[in-house]
């Protein structure tokens, strides 16, 4: 301090520093978002396999295949309908009905499978409509 410079940093050695700051943040958020994608994604394999399950369970039971999602929910084989992690939702699943002739109760036909409702692609480049 006696010579009459300043302790500190230099414009150049602050400009180095957000470089690297920068360069580390450009890898780490993509990566960050994929893991988020991944998790839903796992999440709606989750939710679709216990529904699927669910689905063929009310129907065993029943001798009949549920006419609604709903149906399950009132009928204690779920305590709420799962959300669709990808629509963010729990309200917008895509049903599959059964062919009338194929099913359990021929006067009443109902749900065979349920999807998503997304329309958008998953990371593995199929769409999650597909599942």
């Amino acid at each position: 301090m006696r010579s009459g410079k300043r302790a500190g940093f230099t414009i150049i050695e602050l400009m180095v520093c957000m470089a690297i700051v920068l360069v580390v943040i450009s890898v780490a958020v993509p990566l960050y978002q994929k893991s988020v994608i991944r998790a839903r994604e796992s999440v709606l394999r989750q939710n679709l396999t216990s529904m699927r399950l669910v689905i063929d369970e009310y129907t065993y039971d029943k001798q009949k295949a549920p006419q609604q999602l709903e149906d399950l929910v009132r009928e204690g084989y779920l305590r709420q309908m799962p959300m669709d992690p990808i629509a963010g939702n729990s309200t917008s699943w895509k049903v599959i009905m059964e062919d009338a002739s194929a099913s359990a109760s021929q006067s009443e036909p109902g749900i065979f499978d349920v999807r998503s409702s997304s329309e958008k692609t998953s990371l593995e480049g199929t769409p999650y409509s597909d599942w």
